[in-house]
């Protein structure tokens, strides 16, 4: 099972106030232990909201936003990829996770979608197109 595991942002991580390094060496401990379990597919921090851009779709219009973006807790300061064998799994793999703000934090668990999810409308034909485009985004 493949879950996305996302770190929310907080009024500091919006600031851009970078943790301490000693709380950048105790995640990059936990990233290590990942690495060592197999777990981790990818993840990376991203920069405060004023960074970003959002792009409103209505139709056939696409509007662009510039950052910064309202309501903090609702945006993602970071992210990992995981590979594991089920949710109580993630979970646990969090509840290990060193605190990744300086204060209070969430940190979120997401499935991803995966093909069984879409029943019979996922064709053998969809699957192997699917197949195609992971395989040629890989060796990029």
């Amino acid at each position: 099972m493949r879950v996305m595991v996302l770190v929310k942002a907080t009024v500091d991580s919006e600031a851009g106030v970078f943790p301490s390094m000693e709380a950048m060496m105790a995640m990059g401990a936990f990233n290590e232990q990942l690495v060592n379990a197999g777990i981790i597919q990818a993840g990376d921090g991203l920069k405060p909201s004023r960074a970003g851009k959002r792009v409103l779709f209505d139709g056939e219009s696409r509007t662009v936003v510039d950052g910064p973006f309202a309501e903090t807790r609702e945006l993602v300061a970071g992210f990992w990829i995981w590979e594991v064998k089920d949710m109580a799994e993630a979970v646990e793999w969090v509840k290990r996770c060193p605190n990744p703000m300086p204060g209070p934090s969430d940190i979120e668990i997401r499935p991803f979608i995966e093909a069984a999810d879409f029943g019979d409308a996922f064709t053998p034909e969809l699957a192997a197109a699917e197949e195609e485009l992971r395989a040629r985004s890989a060796k990029k």
